[in-house]
Parts: structure tokens; sequence; C-alpha cells
């Protein structure tokens, strides 16, 4: 019992002396034992570290998932150290109601058709981001807060020994300036040896935990390529899985209009066709024929037949191809991404498509799929 008063009182005698210095020091009252200039170096990067640290963190988590409440129920089974329950993303979501709806409005209808496969991407395009996220948590995520919450407290706590250790220096300076008497200098003296000791011994225990703040540094550094990795594998597979919805619309481009046998373009033709088609000059208007049943209509099939229709003399144009298309019927023209084509109009074509030759190759080529070059 007399152990523990003795104890309670030495150390309220400790605080009270630590709270005197410091209180004097910023009142300038005081001498303050100055850390030298590298040190001071390395505490102001590791107040970097973890400043930046936490800011990275934290915004990389509202870019995983941008739901606060669904961040804030992720960080309670994390604290309560139970799994994060599997949670269905918006991309899942969504090829679910698509899927829903063709089977309500018919899956063999034109819409129905193309809902379920927008929805089968959009399903497959969850998947990727599901993977993406979960990739980038283990990679990334977990590292940064692993060094929040295990090196950079053991740094702080060592941190708030090693001022409580200055203060005792400081305060037993002072101590040893305000002694009069022989005896009490004595004392000083050897406290100030004591404490001077302890203190020492303090900051090189730090200073080596602040130097492996360049570790970290490697560490980080390492976990930001693997994180920079896993995002540029999930934007790639999502842009291929969108290139090959994309061919598939356009593919069946035909039931937007409600004829399994039309040549329209993919509904995204529509955007530019007007501008593209008034540039290219068109071969001489060829008169109607009125087509007589039982009778072939030779004129008109020489229009609609691309491989039979000549050039015009001058107007033709380079256009450079921006994706890869793959020809629906003999009448159209496949495309490889970046090749260079020659395209020219013909009169009574839909807007949205132009003639395109590749030397002795000719067929309708989508005018959203090409560059007129000038």
């Amino acid at each position: 019992m007399d152990f523990n008063v003795k104890k309670l009182a030495s150390d309220a005698g400790v605080f009270f002396s630590r709270a005197m210095q410091f209180t004097e020091e910023k009142l300038g009252q005081a001498e303050k034992t100055e850390l030298d200039a590298h040190f001071e170096n390395l505490l102001a990067r590791a107040d970097f570290t973890k400043n930046w640290t936490e800011k990275i963190l934290r915004q990389t988590e509202v870019l995983l998932q941008p739901n606060p409440s669904a961040r804030v129920e992720e960080f309670l089974y994390e604290k309560l150290d139970r799994k994060v329950p599997s949670r269905v993303t918006n991309g899942e979501l969504l090829a679910q109601y698509m899927t829903e709806a063709a089977n309500d409005f018919g899956p063999g209808t034109p819409y129905g058709k193309t809902l379920i496969k927008v929805g089968e991407t959009q399903r497959r395009l969850g998947a990727a981001e599901r993977d993406f996220i979960h990739s980038a948590s283990i990679n990334f995520l977990t590292p940064l807060r692993n060094f929040l919450e295990g090196d950079w407290r053991t740094i702080s706590k060592e941190r708030r020994i090693l001022q409580n250790r200055r203060l005792d220096l400081d305060a037993c300076k002072a101590r040893l300036k305000k002694a009069k008497a022989a005896e009490a200098k004595a004392a000083a003296e050897h406290e100030l040896r004591l404490t001077q000791t302890e203190f020492d011994r303090q900051a090189e225990v730090t200073r080596l935990l602040l130097e492996g703040i360049s570790s970290t540094h490697v560490n980080h550094l390492r976990c930001l390529h693997e994180f920079v990795e896993s995002q540029t594998n999930y934007y790639a597979q999502c842009y291929q899985y969108m290139l090959d919805l994309q061919k598939q619309l356009g593919r069946f481009s035909g039931t937007f209009v409600g004829n399994a046998e039309s040549t329209s373009p993919p509904p995204a033709a529509t955007s530019l066709p007007a501008v593209a088609a008034a540039t290219l000059p068109a071969v001489p208007t060829i008169p109607v024929v009125p087509t007589i049943v039982g009778v072939p209509n030779t004129m008109a099939e020489s229009v609609l037949n691309p491989n039979e229709v000549k050039p015009p003399a001058s107007g033709t144009r380079k256009a450079r191809v921006l994706y890869d298309y793959e020809a629906a019927d003999s009448t159209e023209l496949a495309l490889l991404a970046d090749e260079m084509i020659t395209v020219y109009s013909l009169p009574g074509m839909d807007p949205d498509w132009l003639i395109g030759e590749r030397g002795n190759q000719k067929g309708k080529v989508p005018v959203t799929y090409l560059e007129l070059l000038s």
C-alpha cells in the first residue's frame, strides 16, 4: 500500500515537472534541448508520410467504394475482425434487371435480345470490378493500413517517450542552474547524467524507427505498381467487353428498326453521318427505275451492290479505321483498327454508311468506325 502511494506521488511529481518545463518553454522562460537537423528532417518526413498515406488511403477507399454507408459497414466488420459479406456490384445488379426485363418483354423480340446481350456484358463488367476491388484492397490498401495501424503507432509512441525524456533532461538542467549548495549541485549533476543517458538512448531508438520510413516508401512504391497493374487490367477487360458488345450490336443492328434483314448501321453511327456524307462527293445521280413484279431491276441492283459500282473520277477521300469491324455479309467490308482505306458515297445510300475500298476489296463501311482525313 505504502509502495503504491509513493509510486503515485513520484509519478505525479514527474508529470508536474514536465508540465512546468513545457509551459516555461512555451512562454520563453526556459531553455529547450534542440534536436540535430538530420533528426528534425526525419521527423518531418515521417509526418509527411503519415499524412499523405492517410489521404491516399481514404481517397482510394472512396474510389473503390463510393457508397459511404457501405464503407462504414466494411469498417465495422474489420474492427470486429469478421469477414465482410459479399456485395453485388452495380453492374451485376443492372445485369439482373436487364435480364428480368428481357424475360417480360420477350427474349425473342429485338429489344429483349439486346437487353440480354447488354445485361450479360454488364454482368461481366461487374465481375471484373469485383476482382479489381479485391486485388486493390489486398495489394494496396492493406499495406497502407498496416503502416498506419502498426509502424506509425510504434513511431508515435517512441516519439512521445522521447519528448518526455527531453522535458526531464531540460528540467534537470534548470534545477542544476538553480542549485546553490554543493550537495544540491552534486545531486543535480548525478540526476542530469542519468536523464542525459536515457534521452540519448531514446533518441537512438526513435532515430532508427524514423530511418525505417525509407523502407516504408520502398514497400509502398511496390504496392503502388501492383495497384496500377490491377487497374490497367481492369480497364483493359472493360474495354474488351464493350468492344465485343459493340460488335454484337452492330452485327444485329437491323433489329433497331424492326427489320431483321435491314443493313442499317449501329445506333452509334447516327451522330456523325450527315456531316461526313456531306463532305464526300457522290457519283452522278442514277435515275430511279420503278420495280415491276417479275421483272429484274438491274439498275437498282447495280446501285445496291458495292462490288459492281465504280468510284467517282474525283472526290474520294482517305479514312483511318478507328475500331475493328466484322462484315455482316458480302456487301460489307471488314475493317482492322488503324488501317487506311479509300471511301466515297453513292447516291441513295444510307448516310450512316460509305463505300470503302482496300486494294481489290470493296464494300460498305459504317461512318462511325472511321476518321475521315482531309
